[in-house]
């Protein structure tokens, strides 16, 4: 007679992909509900139980300052605009990366300010690294892709792939402001207007 086959227990989870599986599922509860999320409504989310919360973080503040730096970290923005096939013309290739930047800027404004609406307000460690830092080089990898976008129509511009990258980020931000105020642009108007102007002829209005 056959011995039973032994069953294989599946691997476990490692404390950081427990963690970033928890994070994903607080993600859009923090956006909607703010600190006043609870723990138990991330585990149900998740699918776990609450304590192993608590296995992968301290205390809930732990998961809210995780679930921020997830909602800022530019990688998967970048892996977005890295992903744009440089074969499009260029007002499809800008107009897919301002799609991307929308959705980025856009999960990160929901989640910050959910959790700045419910009051809640970061403690910074004084070892921690210096948020001005981390904007400036997520902003500098931003542009650099951008202008990795546009490098191929180098020559058919009045400016620099650098210059334009950074009119695109400027135009992005002021235009996600004002949207904000009920004043919304479709991506493929606004490239029009980066591209060519508003003039309805070049010279028109000279």
């Amino acid at each position: 007679m056959a011995e039973p086959t032994a069953r294989r227990r599946a691997p476990g989870m490692s404390t950081e992909q427990r963690r970033a599986m928890i994070v994903a599922a607080a993600l859009p509860l923090v956006a909607e509900y703010g600190a006043a999320v609870t723990t138990a409504q991330i585990a149900r989310a998740a699918g776990i139980g609450e304590a192993t919360i608590f296995r992968a973080f301290k205390d809930k503040d732990e998961v809210l300052a995780a679930c921020t730096a997830e909602a800022m970290n530019p990688s998967h923005v970048l892996r977005e605009l890295a992903s744009i096939s440089l074969d499009q013309p260029l007002a499809d290739r800008l107009t897919e990366a301002a799609e991307a930047m929308r959705a980025h800027l856009a999960r990160m404004g929901a989640v910050v300010g959910a959790l700045h609406a419910s009051g809640h307000r970061r403690e910074r460690s004084p070892a921690a690294a210096r948020p001005s830092d981390s904007r400036e080089t997520a902003m500098r990898a931003t542009r650099d892709a951008l202008t990795e976008l546009v490098e191929p129509d180098r020559a058919a511009l009045r400016l620099p792939p650098e210059r334009v990258a950074s009119i695109f980020l400027g135009m992005l931000f002021t235009q996600l402001h004002f949207g904000a105020e009920g004043v919304d642009v479709d991506p493929v108007e606004f490239v029009g207007v980066l591209l060519h102007g508003t003039l309805d002829q070049p010279g028109s209005g000279t």
